[in-house]
């Protein structure tokens, strides 16, 4: 890396799947946007405890299951260290950050907000941060406000006072999966909080690139998904202040979230098992677990310095090499932007560019990225989105910029 001492050749070694090839080129994977590769030692341990300690948490007396407890919460504790939570208890294990925030909908605002209450949303949200709010809002006559975006792709506060005028929840994403666009967290959460709203984070594009420090950014709630920070699907995390945990009604019925029934009724478990009700995904959440500690090894604060120097040089080379015939959606600058860079290639459709750059070995996503309004507001149906991560490098921009140069080879 120009400028950085970071070692992405020696990091992409420890990733498996980067050693194969794709119609007979080197794969060049760049859609961790949508989901990381997992380094070995990830997906070495979640082997080691199906051969070694697979058994049932939290009820069984017997050694094995005590390890696959303890493993198993040894990863809660984890994830409560990596994003500064003040408690274990505040950390929520779901399948997904999908989950996490409906969770958020079925509990905490079912028994909130009514008819006439506001929630306010970024133009720029993922539909997982944008239906569960219309889901609550037919139901209950609730009005939904949008910030709205300037042309650069950033979020448009300048009539704040106005939209946040009897808001009682605001959800916001952290990082836009679909433009990379970094947004002011901790300016929302502090203005939302002066007229007494509750604050959501979508922490998805955000948790797996740079340091996290949830009482620093004044959220209340933030949800993230394992498979986007290296670790594995199936696993995601919904951190909530433990007084607003507490008061929630659990979103599921069964074993484990319960501490008794009876014929005539039950009682809930402590927070946070009152809210994962059965037996819940072990091997995913030890997974996990590891992936923290990787990103832990090599830091964080290092991870945003290599992504925002590459990207750095992606923009530039791809400004300089294409001009006007490539748009890059979202803010010209890369300490505004994470890794993520959709583009639209003159009129060239998003799904033809990735066939053909699939043919070069390059991994990109085309399509809509989950966020249809905000594509709506950019005027285009779909882009083509490469995103990067800590196992990517110049070499690998290279690569794009000359196969998107056979595409328009293909298509003059």
């Amino acid at each position: 890396m120009t400028g950085s001492i970071f070692e992405s050749e020696k990091i992409k070694e420890d990733f498996p799947l980067l050693e194969r090839e794709v119609n007979g080129k080197p794969i060049v994977y760049l859609d961790s946007a949508a989901t990381s590769q997992k380094p070995i030692e990830v997906i070495d341990r979640m082997t080691d405890y199906y051969k070694q300690i697979n058994a049932n948490v939290h009820r069984g007396a017997y050694h094995i299951a005590e390890l696959a407890t303890s493993e198993m919460e040894e990863t809660r504790t984890k994830v409560s260290r990596f994003i500064n939570a003040s408690s274990e208890k505040e950390i929520v294990f779901t399948k997904n950050a999908t989950e996490a925030i409906n969770l958020v909908a079925y509990t905490w605002a079912r028994t909130q907000l009514n008819e006439g209450d506001v929630i306010l949303l970024s133009s720029l949200e993922h539909h997982s941060n944008i239906v569960p709010w219309q889901q609550l809002s037919s139901e209950r006559n609730i009005e939904i406000r949008w910030i709205p975006i300037t042309q650069d792709g950033q979020l448009d506060l300048s009539s704040m006072d106005e939209l946040l005028a009897d808001v009682k929840l605001l959800c916001v994403s952290a990082v836009s999966n679909a433009l990379g666009t970094i947004n002011p967290v901790k300016q929302l959460t502090d203005a939302a909080h002066q007229v007494g709203a509750i604050c959501l984070v979508d922490a998805c594009q955000s948790v797996p690139h740079f340091k996290t420090d949830v009482a620093e950014l004044g959220a209340d709630f933030l949800a993230f998904s394992g498979h986007k920070m290296c670790g594995p699907t199936g696993v995601g995390v919904l951190w909530g202040r433990l007084d607003l945990l507490e008061k929630m009604p659990p979103f599921l019925g069964g074993g484990e979230m319960i501490l008794n029934v009876t014929s005539d009724g039950f009682t809930t478990n402590e927070v946070p098992w009152k809210f994962e009700a059965g037996t819940p995904p072990i091997a995913e959440i030890i997974g996990l677990g590891v992936a923290v500690s990787y990103l832990e090894k090599i830091g964080m604060e290092a991870i945003r310095e290599h992504e925002q120097n590459l990207t750095s040089y992606a923009l530039d080379l791809l400004n300089d090499r294409f001009g006007d015939d490539l748009i890059i959606h979202g803010p010209g600058a890369a300490v505004e932007r994470s890794g993520v860079i959709s583009f639209s290639y003159r009129d060239i459709h998003p799904h033809d560019i990735s066939q053909v750059l699939d043919q070069y070995g390059v991994c990109v996503r085309a399509g809509h990225h989950c966020c249809k309004p905000l594509m709506a507001l950019l005027g285009v149906n779909a882009t083509a989105r490469a995103s990067l991560y800590i196992y990517n490098d110049e070499s690998d921009i290279k690569v794009l910029a000359d196969a998107i140069n056979e595409v328009g080879k293909i298509f003059s």
